[in-house]
């Protein structure tokens, strides 16, 4: 069997699209991999997506402000 190759869900640049699966990021995967991997630092999370936030929202002009805070940092938020 041909050994697949799995492209990492990341952002592309200047559109903000996942590289693997092409919808808007942070896709599904994306979250699912930046919780795991941030699991014991959810500040350091929140930072994180707020930095990218800040460059999506110098590039992505004609989407809404308050969209790009629910896209990029609503869904990190901690849950009680």
């Amino acid at each position: 069997m041909p050994r697949r190759r799995y492209r990492n869900h990341l952002p592309t640049r200047p559109t903000w699209r996942c590289a693997a699966c092409g919808i808007a990021w942070p896709c599904s995967v994306a979250k699912l991999r930046l919780l795991g991997e941030y699991r014991h630092d959810r500040l350091a999370l929140t930072v994180y997506l707020a930095t990218l936030q800040t460059e999506a929202s110098e590039q992505l002009t004609d989407i809404d402000p308050a969209q790009l805070t629910e896209r990029f940092l609503a869904w990190a938020r901690a849950r009680a």
